[in-house]
């Protein structure tokens, strides 16, 4: 009796140790991928996509857009402010929320 609560007890061990290998072998392949050089073609996604943060950084919003769409941006924003009403529409809302007032009825 007391050979078989081993057995059982060291099978549990040996598949709990097994899934912490796995889970580490696992999370050190993505760690050692990284370090290696990109494929050519993530490393051009890569780098495109850095070049347009700094230059929407600079510009200060979208990169080569043109007065046309400045203009069919206005156009956009004015006809939702005359739907939907006064506010900024290039910020996102805020929203408060109040506590609800419950009253105790007597029993």
């Amino acid at each position: 009796m007391i050979l078989r609560q081993i057995l059982r007890l060291s099978s549990l061990f040996h598949s709990a140790v097994s899934v912490h290998v796995r889970r580490n072998i696992g999370l050190s392949a993505i760690v050692f991928n990284k370090t290696k050089e990109l494929d050519p073609v993530q490393k051009l996604f890569l780098d495109k996509i850095r070049e347009y943060n700094t230059k929407s950084k600079q510009a200060g919003g979208p990169v080569d857009a043109g007065p046309d769409f400045q203009k069919d941006m206005n156009e956009s924003l004015a006809r939702l402010q005359r739907a939907y009403g006064e506010g900024d529409l290039t910020k996102f809302p805020e929203f408060k929320f109040e506590e609800p007032k419950f009253e105790e009825t007597p029993k």
